[in-house]
C-alpha cells in the first residue's frame, strides 16, 4: 500500500470514529427525519395472513381411441371402464378474521374440490382446516382451525375506500411464503370479470398466482378487501400491476350467512332490470342518465308486492346510488329472506320510495313427485311478467329421473296439461288427476311447441 492510500484509509477510519453511533433497526433520516416505514404495521397484520395448501383429485379424460367403437372391439378394450383420477394439488392465502373461533376467509376457487386443506400460520405451526362453506357466485369461503395461537384481522370499510389511497397486499404467491406488496387503489366498482356479483376494488399492488384469499390492507392495517383475480395479457400469470380484490363489506356479509348456515340463501326479488342508456334517460326524463330501468317484474313477488312496475327507473337501494344494473345486482342479490330493502326510483318523472321485503325463492318452487311420481327428478316454478299469463316451466331436472326419462328438460314451459291450461301449481295437479292412465303435456322449448306423452 503506497503512502497517499494509507493515509486515506487512516482518514476514513477517523472519521467513522468520530460519527455519531448509528441506531440499529431504525430507518435513514432525511434533514432529521425518519423516512415512513410500514414495518410496524406489517408486523402487526401479517401474522393473521395464512398460507393455504390443498389436495384433491380430478378426473382424467380418456384417449378418444378408447371411446372409438372400432378400436374397443378390436383391441378388446371394455367398454365401461372407471374414470381415472389424478391427484390435484393448489396454493393460495387466507386471512384469520376471527381468532376465538378460528374463522379464516379465502377464495372459493383456492379450497375447489378440495379433499385436505392444510393451514400455514406465520410461525410454521401447521394444521388441517375445516370447511364451513362456499360461495361461489362471490367467490368467497371460509374455513376453520383450531383457535390456538392465532391472531384476526380487524374489519375496515371497504365503502369508505377512494381511488388513490393507499393498500397493501398480503399471501402467499407461488407458495414463496408470506409476502408483503404496496401500491394504491386504482379503480373501484370494476365489473366484467365474469363472477356472478361483482364490485371489485382494482389495485396495482403486485398479486400473483398464490395471493388468492390474501388480505388487501389500509395502511393502518385494517382488512379491506380478499385479494381474488389478476389481469394479464395473453394469459399470462404474471403480475402487469391489475389486480382485483372483493370489498371487504361483500365479503362480511357472504360469510355470516356462510357461518350460519353453511351456504348463502339469498331471497328471491323477483324483477329484472338493464342498463339505463342516454337515450332511455332521456326517455324517461331522467337527467345524469345513471340508473336501472326495470323491464320485467314476476307477479306476486317481492318486488311486485312493494309496488314496482316496469319502467320504473331505480337510482338507490339501501342508501348506495344505483347507477347501472349491476349495481342493483349487487345489491339485491346479496339480501338475505326476510331483508327489508329500502329502495328510490323515478316513475313518471317523480322520486318515489319503496321497500322490498325479499321473498323465500323456495316458496316460488315445487318437486314434482308432491304433483305426481312420474315427475320425480324435477322441480317446477312459476314464471309470469306483469300483463301476462302466469306459466308453468321447469326449474331442474336430474338425468336419469322419471322426469328426464319423460322427456322434459330444463327451462322447458308447460303450456296444458291433458289439454288444459296449467298457470299455477293446483292447475297442474288438477289437470295432472284428471286421467290417470297417462299425461299429455304441451311443451314450448325455445321457438319449439310439441307434446309428450307420460305413462
Amino acid at each position: 500500500m503506497n503512502a497517499p492510500s494509507r493515509w486515506f484509509s487512516l482518514f476514513a477510519l477517523l472519521t467513522l470514529l468520530a460519527a455519531p453511533p448509528l441506531e440499529a433497526g431504525l430507518p435513514m433520516a432525511v434533514d432529521g427525519q425518519k423516512l415512513p416505514t410500514l414495518a410496524d404495521m406489517v408486523d402487526r397484520v401479517i401474522p393473521g395472513v395464512v398460507n393455504i395448501a390443498t389436495t384433491g383429485h380430478v378426473n382424467v379424460p380418456d384417449h378418444p381411441l378408447l371411446n372409438d367403437p372400432l378400436f374397443q372391439r378390436f383391441f378388446d378394450v371394455p367398454t365401461t371402464r372407471g374414470k381415472r383420477q389424478k391427484e390435484s394439488k393448489s396454493l393460495g392465502s387466507g386471512v384469520v378474521v376471527d381468532a376465538k373461533n378460528g374463522y379464516i376467509l379465502t377464495n372459493q376457487h383456492v379450497i375447489d374440490r378440495a379433499e385436505i386443506i392444510n393451514v400455514t400460520l406465520r410461525d410454521g405451526n401447521s394444521m388441517q382446516a375445516k370447511l364451513i362453506g362456499v360461495d361461489k357466485e362471490t367467490d368467497v369461503a371460509v374455513i376453520q382451525v383450531p383457535a390456538k395461537g392465532l391472531k384476526a384481522l380487524p374489519f375496515g370499510d371497504s365503502d369508505a375506500l377512494r381511488v388513490g389511497d393507499f393498500v397493501v397486499a398480503m399471501g402467499n404467491p407461488f407458495g414463496l411464503g408470506q409476502t408483503v406488496t404496496s401500491g394504491i387503489v386504482s379503480a373501484l366498482g370494476r365489473k366484467g370479470l365474469g363472477k356472478g356479483f361483482e364490485d371489485f376494488i382494482q389495485t396495482d399492488a403486485s398479486i400473483n398466482p398464490g395471493n388468492s384469499g390474501g388480505a388487501l390492507v389500509d395502511l393502518s392495517g385494517k382488512l379491506v378487501g380478499i385479494n381474488t383475480a389478476i389481469l394479464s395479457p395473453g394469459g399470462g400469470k404474471g403480475n402487469v400491476g391489475i389486480g382485483f380484490a372483493i370489498p371487504i363489506n361483500m365479503a362480511r356479509q357472504v360469510m355470516g350467512q356462510l357461518i350460519e348456515h353453511g351456504q348463502v340463501r339469498r331471497g328471491f326479488f323477483g324483477a329484472q332490470a338493464q342498463n339505463l342508456t342516454p337515450e332511455l334517460a332521456k326517455a324517461f326524463g331522467i337527467s345524469g342518465g345513471s340508473g336501472a330501468a326495470i323491464t320485467r317484474v314476476v307477479i306476486n313477488s317481492a318486488a311486485f308486492q312493494a309496488g314496482l312496475r316496469p319502467g320504473d327507473v331505480i337510482i338507490e337501494a339501501q342508501g348506495k346510488p344505483i347507477r347501472s344494473a349491476s349495481d342493483l345486482h349487487n345489491v339485491i342479490g346479496l339480501a338475505k329472506v326476510g331483508e327489508s330493502i329500502p329502495l328510490k326510483a323515478i316513475r313518471d318523472r317523480k322520486e318515489q320510495e319503496f321497500t322490498v321485503v325479499m321473498a323465500n325463492p323456495e316458496a316460488e318452487k315445487i318437486k314434482g313427485e308432491k304433483i305426481d311420481p312420474r315427475l320425480k327428478g324435477a322441480i317446477f316454478g312459476i314464471d309470469t311478467e306483469e300483463g301476462e299469463k302466469t306459466q308453468i316451466k321447469v326449474v331442474k331436472v336430474m338425468p336419469n329421473s322419471s322426469a328426464w326419462e319423460a322427456g322434459l328438460r330444463d327451462e322447458d314451459r308447460i303450456l296444458t296439461v291433458n289439454k288444459k291450461p296449467v298457470p299455477d301449481f293446483p292447475a297442474l295437479a288438477k289437470a295432472v288427476r284428471s286421467d290417470e292412465r297417462q299425461m299429455l303435456l304441451n311443451i314450448e322449448r325455445g321457438e319449439e311447441k310439441f307434446f309428450v306423452l307420460v305413462r
